[in-house]
């Protein structure tokens, strides 16, 4: 027993450490492994938060650039909204609603701008119009306008997408600190997208836009204008030559079918289409003077948009000192015509007659002003509206011309589209606008005199449309000799090459035979 006793209580002593240390071993392990788990917990944690604060700066950006990423400004004659939007990869887009967009490859970065050209302020454009002082102003201010526009819509975009992203964080976290590491991050990400675009700007890329909707035609009307610029540049260093090679015309005229000119003869210049081209002026004097002009007929498009700073350009009318017939065409505008009646030698038609150097002459203005369009005629022809318009055109002149207490020698107007209802109204129609020489019979009429239509081509070159191809168009016009009983006997067609060419060519036609004949043409080269 008493050993018994003895060994119980060193049993109990020595053997209960063992199993005290074992039944409290899991708790151990579980306090030993609890600050592992929390840092576990708290890393993840932390990651999670960074990860909210990213998307919710993200979508703060977004939504402050959508919401306030625009400013309107003026430029130039323009009300334009100028609007910023994330994207995959920079650039600018420029709309001209309704025709359409220009895309510039203008800078990189994850910003794209986007200029809209909202409507014109109609008085603003009447002052420019009327003040070429304050036209010159206006295009040098659009580029300033444009870069103040740009910079406001900077700090204004840095400003909404900062607010943006600071009130949805304060929503979305309830913690100001949260809010506030989410805004910052939102001003490094919309202050490095902008400061990527500007310091990747291209402004070369003005000159090499992708068009879109309707203006995927502009180069066609417009042009490259940096090709046109040098173009124009070496086309007047030779065209300087060659108008003075026009001297030489009077040497070669013994190599031309024979036409006597009979002492009463009048002489008739037909110009057309000049489209402000300023050296077809010094053309026009030098043949004036070489023939000894007597009357100039001009069938419209003198100018290219009909504004009052282009009237300028009619003033060399009075330095020809010859009458000077004018009708309006579809690029001429009112006060284009209203300049050139201006003009002290300047008569100007519309749906009239006049009485110069012996011929009667009856004349019609365009009915259309277009000058925006292109001068050349649609490969689809006209539409049945502006046809009817031009035929309706043609019965008024032709009503006119049946009117006329004097029997009318010549009609005029723009577009030969108009010409048909004056067959049988005079022996000689005269018209411009395709910027094509041509010569037909109109449709006889039975019981009336049989008419001719005579299409004269550009004598400005189709202005600096023509500089386009790889050659310049011709500039054309044409001498009428009209003997005493004011019929048509002779014309030459004069032509002044384009760049390359360096010759004048004279064509003449003796009328011994039908006009829809082809003439026999006899160049007369001048170098």
């Amino acid at each position: 027993m008493g050993d018994h006793e003895d060994e119980q209580p060193r049993h109990g002593g020595d053997g209960d450490q063992p199993a005290g240390r074992s039944r409290r071993f899991p708790a151990l392990r579980r306090a030993a492994a609890a600050p592992r788990r929390a840092g576990r917990h708290t890393g993840v944690r932390r990651i999670g938060v960074t990860l909210a604060v990213l998307v919710v700066t993200l979508a703060g950006v977004l939504l402050g650039a959508l919401a306030g990423g625009q400013v309107g400004t003026d430029i130039g004659p323009f009300h334009a909204k100028l609007s910023v939007s994330p994207a995959a990869s920079g650039g600018t887009t420029i709309q001209i609603p309704p025709l359409g967009a220009l895309l510039l490859n203008s800078h990189d970065g994850p910003t794209h701008l986007t200029v809209e050209l909202g409507a014109l302020d109609q008085s603003r454009v009447e002052a420019l119009l009327d003040d070429p002082a304050s036209l010159n102003r206006a295009t040098q201010s659009a580029v300033d306008e444009v870069t103040d526009g740009v910079l406001r819509l900077g700090l204004r975009t840095l400003g909404a997408t900062v607010l943006a992203t600071l009130l949805l964080a304060l929503l979305v976290f309830r913690n100001t600190r949260r809010a506030a590491w989410a805004g910052g991050l939102a001003l490094l990400i919309t202050a490095g997208s902008l400061g990527t675009a500007a310091a990747t700007m291209r402004p070369q890329a003005i000159e090499e836009p992708t068009y879109e909707g309707l203006l995927v035609n502009a180069p066609a009307i417009v042009g490259d204008v940096r090709k046109i610029a040098n173009d124009y540049t070496r086309y007047a260093e030779q065209l300087q030559r060659l108008i003075g090679n026009v001297t030489q015309l009077y040497t070669t005229v013994s190599a031309l079918p024979v036409y006597e000119q009979q002492p009463g003869t009048t002489r008739v210049l037909h110009i057309s289409d000049m489209h402000l081209n300023p050296a077809a002026w010094q053309l026009i004097r030098t043949v004036v003077e070489q023939f000894g002009i007597d009357v100039i007929i001009d069938t419209g498009d003198i100018t290219d948009w009909g504004s009052e700073p282009e009237a300028s350009y009619v003033g060399s009318i009075s330095l020809l000192r010859k009458p000077y017939v004018y009708i309006r065409g579809n690029h001429d505008s009112g006060r284009t015509a209203a300049a050139v009646a201006r003009q002290p030698n300047a008569i100007v038609l519309d749906n009239a007659t006049t009485t110069v150097a012996g011929l009667t002459i009856a004349g019609i203005g365009d009915p259309r002003f277009t000058p925006d369009k292109s001068t050349s005629p649609a490969a689809g022809g006209l539409n049945p509206p502006t046809a009817d318009e031009l035929i309706t055109t043609g019965d008024t002149l032709a009503a006119t011309i049946r009117s006329s207490p004097q029997p009318v020698n010549i009609a005029l107007v723009h577009d030969p589209a108009a010409a048909g209802p004056l067959s049988g109204t005079c022996p000689l129609v005269l018209s411009g606008h395709t910027h094509r020489r041509q010569i037909e019979k109109l449709p006889e009429v039975p019981g009336q005199q049989p008419t001719t239509l005579m299409v004269q081509g550009s004598t400005g070159g189709a202005g600096l449309r023509g500089l386009e191809g790889e050659e310049p168009t011709p500039l054309a016009m044409t001498v009428l000799y009209f003997d005493q009983e004011k019929q048509l006997q002779a014309y030459d067609n004069i032509t002044v090459g384009g760049t390359g060419q360096a010759q004048v060519n004279l064509e003449r036609t003796v009328i011994n035979q039908p006009l829809t004949t082809p003439p026999t043409p006899t160049p007369t080269p001048t170098r």
